[in-house]
């Protein structure tokens, strides 16, 4: 290879994570009483839960000698490293040293910014150690809050070995609806939005419904939040889906997938959650679809693009906000700005 297109190449693909909340899946699977090792963004984090149920994420290499914190144990509220028995608590800090009275200053790890919400655990991460500006939020979602609906995510989670760009695209691909999904596009259109940039898609599905509407939109570069609707076996179906990625490296990211669904008014308990079931499955098998595509294709950093495709440019160029210094994020990507890739016949 031309060594002045490898440097290119490592420069572009330098592991310079996306600035925005991360999804780290339900908030009530880290109160177990177990320490919880995280491998993201380029190093390895431990999650954990006091008796009250408060979560931490501390950086999970301890400061005397290297251990791996995450392989230690959890008493009293504190992380003992397994290696000499230095104790962290939820704040990162160590508060003992079996052998030392006097504890080091410096003797303290990174607790990283968290907060729950709709039960889901995020974690924010800023190359420039900044909090979110403000409005920088994951939405509440108010279905959460009502008793029309089964809360449950259904969470999936697995790896993905590719950049996560290869997922953020598919916000724009107007076409591979009919192709990979069998649900071809009747109307799409895209608005980019500061930090928030939607898709709205009308189409028919012969696994999800007719007259399917789905409304999403990215919330930063890593959650993304769908609400959909469609007419199935002559019932409307009302559903969110949640899907959310976590860089592990570069090229490598956790994907979690999951789905909650409204209940049928004057079904029992026992039918809706059979009906939801289903409904969870076929949401899982579409986007096992979106997969297997990301699974295996290459990234085009230039691809060529025909009317129709949707605006591909465009988004990148929204997502590279999040790549960038704050400060450096250009005035324009703060307009909102809409376009209509397939008008409604």
């Amino acid at each position: 290879m031309n060594t002045l297109a490898a440097v290119n190449i490592d420069a572009e693909l330098a592991p310079r994570f996306g600035r925005g909340w991360h999804c780290l899946g339900e908030a009530a699977s880290y109160r177990d009483g177990q320490l919880h090792t995280l491998n993201i963004f380029g190093t390895r984090l431990l999650a954990f839960a006091t008796s009250d149920g408060q979560i931490s994420v501390i950086d999970a290499h301890c400061q005397h000698m290297g251990a791996d914190l995450s392989r230690g144990t959890l008493e009293n509220d504190r992380v003992v490293c397994p290696f000499h028995h230095w104790q962290y608590d939820a704040s990162g800090k160590c508060v003992e040293i079996p052998y030392c009275k006097r504890i080091p200053p410096k003797a303290k790890n990174r607790k990283w910014l968290t907060c729950i919400e709709n039960n889901l655990l995020f974690i924010w991460n800023n190359p420039e150690g900044k909090a979110p500006a403000e409005g920088v939020v994951i939405p509440h979602l108010p279905e959460q809050d009502s008793g029309e609906w089964l809360h449950d995510w259904h969470l999936d989670k697995l790896v993905i070995e590719t950049n996560p760009r290869e997922l953020v695209d598919n916000l724009v691909d107007a076409q591979h609806f009919g192709p990979v999904h069998g649900t071809p596009t009747k109307y799409f259109a895209n608005i980019f939005d500061g930090h928030i940039a939607q898709q709205i898609f009308h189409g028919d599905s012969e696994s999800l419904g007719g007259d399917l509407v789905a409304e999403s939109a990215y919330y930063g570069p890593a959650t993304h939040i769908t609400r959909m609707r469609a007419v199935f076996e002559g019932m409307e179906i009302h559903s969110i889906l949640l899907n959310c990625h976590v860089p592990i490296t570069a090229n490598s990211f956790e994907l979690r997938f999951g789905c909650m669904v409204k209940k049928i008014p004057g079904w029992s308990e026992e039918q809706n959650r059979a009906m939801a079931l289903d409904y969870v499955e076929r949401t899982r098998d579409s986007f096992y679809q979106d997969v297997d595509i990301w699974a295996h294709k290459i990234r085009v950093n230039n691809p060529v693009l025909a009317e129709g495709d949707g605006p591909v440019y465009q988004l990148r160029e929204w997502y590279g906000q999040f790549f960038m210094d704050e400060a450096d994020v250009p005035a324009t990507l703060r307009e909102r700005r809409e376009i209509v890739t397939v008008a409604q016949h």
